[in-house]
């Protein structure tokens, strides 16, 4: 029987995510939201941010870009991003942020797989997108330059501000009212996920979802604290979670917006830089990721700065071990959280209550207007304190995945279940994840598809034949392969050569840091699939021979 959440059902508005966030007769406040880091005299306010997502609302009508067109942003964290996720998102286009460390191959996937009609790229990146966008068959002047400053136009490219109506014409723009009916159905983004198995997938998001999900975690931060977010304490954030993923997008731009906190936006994470913005602006909670935590432990930066300003911190993307969640409490003396999700789910669907003092590892309780079932291999429900595949339902599930029937056939239900492909034990209403069934890697929270690796090793003429799974090394998670080479290439193609291919074609993350084993043959079924677990046992049995140390590859 599945079991549903044991706390109050909240009532969520179905409207578009703009007028949940900017609620009319709310008045707009000329503080500091969105800061910049590292120039604290450039930020937005709730008011000049609201500005500029209807003039962008407006420029993307001049452009003739249609409601439930999509828009893509390829470019580092800067405080504009939320200016661009907003004005996508309000005017019922549909928001997808690209990873600024793509390549061409990777840009071009994403912008045919989601038939991008603009994409907004950072000028340090606009020469990649521009040839990805020709790859992928968009017309020339579909790329505009967009950072935090006006930019000089290019042969290639127009600055984004050209486009733009005045203040004056922005303020008479209203954002387009949805029907509750259409809250549920319109898509507001589409983040890319590898799901439980295979290539990434475009995730559909609708308003609903996200204000569910925003409903659902504000309930949660503070459900046992002595205050709720109505008359806190000082808040302030460090916005360094990149804004194309999910994660980043919840906490640094609706929800900073929704409890009108400030917010330190990081360019790029660096980690000294990280410490010194939180020390010098006095910064009180952090949503971070478990590679941010080891660094907190084993760095010797950490000792140089004062971080007494931190009270909170929310560890989410990825497990965390007790011992270092334990560790890094004590050493700060603040209190931290852990939360479980995925891009499926919105952001979250499980959290450790703000105000719980919880040294256990667990990633907490289910979200108010959540279901939860755990199944084992039989699909039958496991016994409280047995370990199942974990399923969730609520209004925070996505719609499904963009333009893939068959992915989202395999992972969501008719009636709305959601296969996770993490396995968690449940012990009195409380979850620690302990296992994965699916098949992505998570390389510093981030996901990597094994299928998508595979793909892109078999461009490469000399190899017959790879697969690829995750290996742990100096603690965390990074790819190996195991590569089959055709004959007239055997003793001739090097580890190097192989890697020098990886490099041009996939993101650093993606890189084979855990190395290359060279086989005579890759383990496959008679359908022809690859036996992952078998070849799991093998990095296994290489990661002790290792003596669990990364290789010193040249990457």
């Amino acid at each position: 029987m599945p079991f549903s959440s044991s706390f109050p059902t909240l009532d969520i508005p179905k409207c578009n995510l703009l007028e949940y966030l900017f609620p009319k007769g709310q008045s707009l406040v000329e503080t500091p939201i969105w800061i910049d880091a590292k120039d604290t005299g450039h930020y937005l306010t709730s008011r000049s941010l609201l500005q500029w997502s209807k003039r962008l609302a407006l420029g993307l009508d001049r452009l003739g870009v249609k409601q439930g067109e999509v828009v893509m942003i390829f470019t580092p964290n800067h405080v504009f991003v939320p200016v661009a996720y907003l004005g996508i998102v309000g005017s019922k286009r549909i928001f997808s942020g690209a990873n600024p460390t793509y390549t061409i191959s990777e840009m071009k996937h994403q912008i045919s797989n989601t038939q991008a009609s603009i994409i907004l790229a950072h000028p340090s990146l606009a020469k990649n997108a521009v040839a990805a966008a020709r790859k992928s068959g968009l017309p020339d002047g579909r790329v505009l330059l967009f950072s935090d400053v006006p930019n000089t136009p290019t042969a290639e490219c127009r600055d984004w501000r050209e486009f733009l109506p005045s203040t004056g014409d922005a303020e008479a723009y209203e954002f387009p009212k949805l029907s509750e009916k259409e809250s549920t159905t319109t898509t507001a983004t589409v983040n890319y996920s590898s799901g439980t198995t295979g290539l990434p997938k475009g995730v559909e998001v609708s308003h609903y979802n996200l204000i569910a999900n925003l409903e659902q975690t504000i309930y949660m931060r503070y459900l046992k604290k002595p205050w709720d977010h109505t008359n806190r304490p000082r808040e302030v954030w460090l916005g360094f979670l990149p804004l194309y993923h999910a994660y980043g997008q919840l906490y640094t731009i609706a929800m900073v917006q929704k409890l009108q906190v400030p917010c330190y936006i990081m360019k790029q994470f660096q980690y000294e830089e990280f410490l010194r913005t939180i020390q010098d602006q006095r910064v009180t909670h952090l949503q971070i990721a478990p590679p941010i935590m080891v660094m907190l432990s084993k760095r010797p930066e950490t000792a140089k700065y004062d971080l007494s300003s931190v009270t909170d911190i929310l560890c989410g993307a990825a497990p965390l071990s007790k011992e270092l969640q334990t560790e890094i409490s004590r050493k700060l003396d603040c209190e931290i959280v852990q939360g479980w999700g995925m891009t499926e789910v919105t952001c979250g669907a499980i959290h450790v209550p703000g105000g719980t003092m919880d040294d256990s590892g667990s990633v907490g309780q289910l979200d108010p207007n959540c279901e939860c079932m755990l199944l084992d291999d039989d699909g039958k429900e496991v016994a409280d304190g047995q370990p199942g595949e974990l399923y969730v339902r609520g209004p925070n599930i996505c719609l499904g995945y963009w333009r893939n029937p068959q992915a989202t056939k395999e992972t969501v239900s008719p009636d709305g279940w959601l296969r996770s492909g993490d396995v968690a034990v449940c012990r009195y209403g409380w979850f620690w994840i302990v296992d994965r069934k699916k098949e992505l890697i998570k390389v510093n929270a981030l996901q990597v598809a094994p299928a998508e690796l595979e793909a892109v090793l078999l461009e490469f003429d000399p190899i017959a034949d790879a697969a690829t799974v995750g290996i742990t090394l100096d603690g965390q998670e990074w790819p190996r392969a195991y590569i089959a080479l055709k004959d007239e290439h055997k003793g001739k193609v090097t580890e190097d050569d192989i890697h020098a291919h990886m490099k041009e074609k996939v993101a650093k993350h993606k890189q084979l840091v855990g190395g290359i084993q060279f086989v005579e043959e890759v383990p496959k079924l008679l359908s022809g699939k690859i036996k992952r677990a078998l070849v799991k046992e093998w990095a296994k049995r290489d990661a002790q021979k290792m003596g669990g140390l990364k290789p010193q590859a040249k990457l």
